[in-house]
């Protein structure tokens, strides 16, 4: 900020009689001037006063004499500084240790910013964007002040037993439990919550209301209330946890949740994740990518087993991964004997063609669920879920047949010739070619897309032989889509045609699992349509662009001029007129636009 013009400071008048709140110019080491509001007027020394400087947040004393009358003429921008209230430590603000740790994390630093409640004082977390990953300031702070105490402190060539392997995961990461200091507190500090909830009658100020990543509550599973780590929100319904204290992942619902009671939460906070991550050392590197042979077998020899042995022979401090060797009851301590010698067994490595271990794989049929978390004892009731923990176990080797390849469900039902009806345009290529839903029949995918994201986060292991033109379910971006198969290559891809969006996308054929009937009863919704009322042999590119801005990710009411049933569902296509109708006065006719627009485009021509 430049120094004030002399004519200005001679103009201004030294605020010696300056009441509190009152607007100031201050000079700051003599090289500059910081607006300033007065903050409290400080008894000793007399000489000085105490403000907040309102463009950047913080206060400090200054003396009177440097102490100026703001000039109307720099009242015309806000105020810069903005008090903000960082999502998951409000109850904790006033413990120094967490002060010290935000502000060395966040002073002088550019972040991204997520605003989750609009208030006089907002809610948000704050997102380091500077590396290859996004840092979650908000989680890193609440980790930051654990109790280190608490901590497993595992050491290299150290030897423990009564180990608990808690989650296995696809690429063959182990997840373990060590007694130690930490876990004892925290089973009892668990058991305490137990009984407080189970003496007290559950309000609604325990169901979490704003769920947001890096948010920790608690999750009935098993019978017992666990830890848990909101990791990425799919809806206001459906989102992903991580439990802290297992590693497993998996979906369940936000009316599933809990808040951590507030007389535990301190403590609770306090304690470090229990869950070491771990992994077989010296397994030959000529295995390759672990099969899903070697990944069950691994789960059925050890998950869950409660007195499981180590030897750590590394820690990867980069990766966060300790290198051990890993043996059950009646082979401790052999080497020879050791989990990593067996699984070298060949049978276990042998590679298939287009079988695929799910990335979220599970057991099917025991309540283990991800490494042991299935969602068995949640209150939803729903069939979906609960079929889930009656489905014996069943081989590896299990191919798409045991699913109905053939029911398909009917086309959408669209308006007749002649009528209205609201639709959603969530693809547009050019007036020739784009995707419309119909408006209605929305909440409907939703509410299907969130069941499909809890199945198929907990769906039993399968291998798939995957065809071309058949119908699957795929993970794209987090979320799992009805698709069809459009074509396979050979890197590890297949193409998909998104049946509900009208997207083409390439997925990794580890994505794709077989869908299920419950899965094929709502019609497909996206319907490729046509731009009425318009003729062009070939879109230009801007001609695209323009239509595009107008219609894409937008609703709209479509006038149907004529609907082409199809051989599929995903063959029906419409030709129709869109109109929009967001404006208050008038409605816009897209093929009047895109007409004027042609003619335009031939004159400048």
């Amino acid at each position: 900020m430049g120094l004030l013009p002399r004519s200005w400071q001679q103009q201004s008048i030294i605020a010696q009689q300056a009441s509190v709140s009152s607007l100031l110019e201050s000079a700051v080491e003599e090289c500059g001037w910081k607006s300033g509001a007065l903050a409290s007027l400080v008894p000793a020394p007399a000489f000085l006063f105490q403000v907040c400087y309102v463009d950047y947040g913080f206060s400090e004393n200054v003396e009177k004499s440097k102490a100026y009358k703001l000039n109307p003429r720099f009242c015309s921008l806000s105020f810069q500084a903005t008090k903000c209230k960082l999502a998951g430590l409000e109850a904790l603000s006033d413990d120094p240790g967490l002060v010290k740790v935000v502000e060395s994390l966040t002073c002088g630093k550019i972040f991204a910013v997520e605003i989750l409640e609009k208030a006089d004082i907002p809610l948000v977390i704050l997102y380091d964007t500077s590396g290859e990953d996004d840092i979650n300031i908000n989680a890193t702070c609440l980790k930051a002040i654990c109790d280190k105490s608490l901590e497993a402190h595992l050491q290299v060539d150290a030897m423990y037993t009564n180990v608990r392997v808690t989650n296995i995961c696809s690429d063959g990461t182990l997840y373990c439990q060590v007694p130690c200091k930490g876990l004892n507190k925290l089973n009892d500090l668990l058991h305490k919550i137990e009984d407080y909830f189970h003496c007290k009658h559950m309000t609604s100020e325990y169901f979490v209301s704003l769920p947001f990543c890096g948010k920790i509550c608690l999750f009935h599973c098993k019978g017992k209330w666990l830890r848990v780590e909101i990791m990425n929100v799919h809806s206001s319904r459906t989102l992903d946890v991580q439990f802290l204290d297992s590693g497993t992942v998996t979906s369940v619902k936000v009316s599933e949740l809990r808040e951590i009671p507030s007389r535990f939460l301190r403590e609770m906070v306090s304690i470090p994740s229990q869950a070491i991550r771990c992994c077989l050392a010296d397994v030959p590197q000529s295995v390759g990518m672990w099969t899903p042979d070697a990944v069950l077998w691994l789960r059925d020899s050890v998950l869950n087993c409660s007195d499981c042995s180590i030897k750590v022979t590394k820690m990867d401090e980069t990766r966060g991964v300790n290198h051990v060797y890993l043996f059950t009851p009646k082979n401790f301590p052999d080497p020879h004997r050791s989990i990593n010698r067996q699984i070298t067994n060949a049978d276990l490595w042998k590679h298939q063609k287009d079988v695929f271990l799910s990335a979220l794989a599970s057991e099917a049929g025991s309540p283990n669920s991800r490494g042991g978390h299935t969602v068995t004892e949640s209150n939803t009731g729903e069939s979906i879920r609960k079929s889930l923990v009656e489905v014996s176990k069943k081989p590896v080797v299990d191919h798409i047949s045991s699913f109905s390849t053939e029911q398909l469900p009917p086309p959408v039902h669209l308006a007749k010739p002649g009528e209205h009806m609201d639709v959603y345009v969530p693809v547009a290529c050019h007036p020739g070619y784009f995707v419309i839903q119909r408006w209605q029949e929305i909440h409907k995918l939703e509410v299907l897309m969130e069941e499909m994201i809890l199945y198929y986060s907990v769906s039993e292991e399968r291998r798939v032989a995957v065809e071309k033109d058949q119908v699957y379910a795929a993970k794209v971006e987090n979320k799992w889509h009805r698709v069809l198969l459009k074509g396979i290559l050979t890197n590890g891809l297949v193409s998909v045609y998104e049946l509900d969006y009208g997207k083409h996308e390439l997925v990794n054929i580890r994505k794709v699992q077989p869908l299920v009937d419950m899965f094929r009863k709502l019609p497909f919704q996206a319907v490729t349509a046509q731009l009425a009322g318009v003729k062009c042999n070939q879109w230009s590119e801007e001609a695209s662009m323009v239509f595009r801005n107008h219609v894409e990710k937008k609703p709209l009411v479509a006038l149907v001029q004529t609907v082409i049933e199809g051989a599929n569902p995903w063959d029906q296509k419409a030709v129709v007129y869109l109109v929009d109708t967001s404006l208050p006065d008038t409605d816009i006719w897209i093929h009047d636009y895109m007409s004027e627009y042609l003619v335009e485009l031939s004159k400048i021509n």
